[in-house]
């Protein structure tokens, strides 16, 4: 067997820490593939021994309220003085699906029940977009409304 040589001539030698570290290697990147390709959250639900033996009450519906991914605005509809009609301005648009539409509302503290309302008559105003509408309604520093349409869609 001959041994391999390096740079001048000096003999390589590959011990047990080069092997180890190959390994390591190896290993990081197989669970990181692995990361990569699991779903999010808990494998399943975690049921104590003490709770499978007590009646359980009835399960009350819950909110489920994540941030949704939002995408850079192909194009952008502002409420204001000289503006066309929200039904106008989507029907100039392109029917691509996947295109989202977000209807958001900014209102200033204390308006936030006018912001509903204004969001509501926007949905309606906005016809079948309107009835897959993403809709956001936030405090800011002026009542305001804005129809955005972007490639997010899920």
């Amino acid at each position: 067997m001959t041994p391999t040589h390096g740079l001048y001539g000096a003999p390589i030698a590959a011990g047990w820490q080069t092997i180890l570290a190959d390994l390591s290697l190896i290993l990081f990147m197989v669970t990181a593939a692995a990361l990569a390709n699991a779903p999010d959250g808990p494998t399943g639900p975690f049921t104590p021994a003490l709770a499978k033996s007590q009646p359980r009450a009835p399960a009350k519906p819950q909110l489920h309220v994540a941030a949704s991914p939002r995408g850079e605005p192909v194009s952008v509809w502002s409420d204001g003085p000289g503006v066309p009609p929200l039904a106008d301005w989507l029907a100039q648009q392109g029917l691509d699906p996947r295109l989202r539409t977000t209807i958001l509302v900014r209102h200033l503290s204390g308006h936030g029940r006018a912001a509903l309302a204004r969001a509501t008559a926007l949905v309606e105003a906005a016809g079948p977009r309107g009835a897959s509408a993403r809709i956001v309604i936030e405090e800011g520093l002026a009542d305001s409304a804005s129809v955005l349409l972007a490639y997010d869609a899920e």
